[in-house]
C-alpha cells in the first residue's frame, strides 16, 4: 500500500468542458400582416436554426427562426398566414469557466434546451399589427485545452489483473444502509 509521501504527480495537456452556461429569456417581437388583424387564431414558431460563438467570456447563439400567425380579418371575415423571419443574438454568459484554458483551442456549441415557443399573441393597441411574446432557452458548452493534474503509480502499469484500489472512507462498513432512497436527486447527472 501506498502512502501520500509515494504520490506523484504529472500535469498534462487534455481537451476538456472548460466552460458552461445556460440562459432562458422572453422576447417580444412585432409582426404586421398585410391585412389589419381582427383576432388571432394561432401563433407558432418554426425552423429555429443557430450557431455557437465564442465571445469574450461568454458564448453567442446566433439563429433564425420563422413566425407563423394564423390571424382574421376584414371583421373576423377572412383568414391568413403571416409569416416573417426573425434573426437573434442570445448572450449566455459561462457560469463556470476554466480560467486556465489555452483560448486559441477554445470550440463552443449550444444545445436549444427550450426551443423557441410562442406564449401569447395579441393584436397591437394600434390594431394593425401582432405583438407576439416567445420564450427560449440555451445551455452552452466551451471545450478546449487545459491542463491537468493526475497522480502517477511509481511502478507503472504493470499487469491489469493485479490492480486493485482502496476506496476506504474512515467509516464503518454499512454506514449508507440508513439512507433513506426517496429523497436521492434522480436527476443528477
Amino acid at each position: 500500500m501506498s502512502l501520500d509521501k509515494d504520490l506523484q504527480c504529472r500535469e498534462i495537456y487534455t481537451k476538456a468542458v472548460c466552460g458552461r452556461g445556460r440562459r432562458f429569456s422572453q422576447v417580444s417581437h412585432t409582426v404586421t400582416p398585410p391585412y389589419a388583424p381582427s383576432s388571432i387564431l394561432g401563433a407558432w414558431i418554426i425552423n429555429n436554426q443557430y450557431e455557437a460563438v465564442k465571445s469574450g467570456d461568454s458564448v453567442e447563439v446566433v439563429g433564425t427562426y420563422d413566425i407563423n400567425i394564423w390571424y382574421s380579418y376584414d371583421r373576423n371575415t377572412k383568414t391568413d398566414v403571416a409569416k416573417e423571419t426573425v434573426s437573434y443574438v442570445e448572450a449566455v454568459p459561462l457560469s463556470f469557466l476554466d480560467k486556465k484554458h489555452k483560448p486559441a483551442s477554445a470550440e463552443v456549441a449550444a444545445n436549444a434546451t427550450q426551443e423557441p415557443n410562442c406564449v401569447e399573441a395579441s393584436v397591437s393597441s394600434n390594431g394593425s399589427s401582432v405583438v407576439i411574446r416567445v420564450e427560449r432557452e440555451f445551455k452552452v458548452e466551451m471545450i478546449a485545452e487545459t491542463k491537468v493534474c493526475v497522480v502517477v503509480c511509481p511502478g507503472g502499469c504493470g499487469d491489469d489483473d493485479d490492480k486493485s484500489v482502496d476506496f476506504a472512507y474512515g467509516g464503518e462498513e454499512g454506514d449508507f444502509e440508513d439512507l433513506d432512497p426517496d429523497m436521492l436527486d434522480e436527476d443528477l447527472s
